[in-house]
């Protein structure tokens, strides 16, 4: 493939993880990636010998300007981005009401604003470009949510898949196409050296505490192999058509069926209650229920 031929990937979150899997999957394939990570020191060596095809670039999420910065060297260096994937991100864990402040809005600093902030420098850039691919990736529990103790985030996810879907149909005239990743458990340090668990109160261990065990201490390890997970979105961005959202895993794909039958059953059965808040609806009705009105 030449370069005029390959793709440009700016990815965030590069160090390891999905990141690290996604810039290997890409230089497979034959394209040029921009690998950006708060540290990038060790990826200029770990890529050195595929020279200028990678550009590593130190770049904190978070900072608005470091975004705008990043970007720019990015398009001055390969003259264009052809594909923007927000992966950096990190989980802690604690109850919603023992939870430090601090904490809950420095994990939603990264989780949601970084995204923002990253996407919004892109944005002009393929604009011009009259075409591009953003790749948002969130989480199963983004879709289905009530994980107890990744209130934040869970919460960060959540917020990016309704900004993903505004981000869509404004983008759509420019050629710009968003698709959402939402993994399950995958082999990365995610539930490992990223994330901090604080100290969980006896009257959560039946809830925080079980989750924080099947995270972190199931001795089968995730299912998710982040290889293949990385070359299936980088076949997928060459593919054509990309989906809204991508489940990547049997789980998420198990637990996002389940939650969307559940929610088709429930509003099939609570829909005379919804439809009678309109004007000129019959009111009252009976609740589902059977209770009184």
């Amino acid at each position: 493939m030449s370069q005029q031929d390959s793709q440009v990937w700016f990815i965030t979150g590069s160090s390891r993880g999905l990141g690290r899997a996604l810039v290997n999957a890409a230089l497979a394939a034959g394209d040029r990636v921009v690998a950006t990570a708060r540290r990038p020191e060790s990826l200029a060596e770990d890529f050195a010998a595929y020279g200028d095809r990678v550009l590593p670039l130190a770049l904190d999420v978070t900072s608005a300007d470091a975004a705008r910065a990043a970007v720019e060297a990015a398009v001055a260096h390969f003259g264009r981005i052809d594909v923007l994937v927000n992966n950096a991100g990190y989980a802690n864990v604690s109850p919603i009401e023992t939870t430090d402040d601090d904490d809950f809005r420095a994990q939603f600093e990264t989780n949601f604003w970084g995204v923002y902030h990253v996407t919004k420098a892109a944005l002009p850039t393929l604009r011009r470009q009259g075409a591009g691919t953003v790749v948002q990736f969130s989480s199963v529990g983004g879709r289905v949510g009530g994980s107890p103790g990744i209130a934040s985030y869970q919460a960060a996810k959540f917020a990016v898949d309704g900004f993903s879907r505004v981000l869509a149909a404004e983008t759509a005239p420019f050629g710009v196409r968003v698709m959402v990743v939402e993994p399950s458990g995958f082999a990365t340090d995610w539930a490992g050296a990223s994330m901090t668990v604080h100290a969980v109160p006896d009257a959560y261990e039946a809830t925080v505490g079980a989750m924080n065990r099947l995270m972190r201490q199931n001795t089968a390890g995730a299912a998710g192999d982040p290889d293949r997970a990385a070359e299936i979105v980088v076949r997928t961005v060459h593919g054509g058509d990309v989906p809204g959202h991508l489940l990547l895993g049997v789980n998420a794909v198990t637990m996002a069926l389940d939650y969307s039958r559940r929610q088709l059953a429930e509003a099939t059965a609570w829909e005379e209650v919804s439809r009678s808040a309109d004007f000129g609806e019959p009111y009252p009705v009976r609740l589902p229920t059977g209770k009184p009105e």
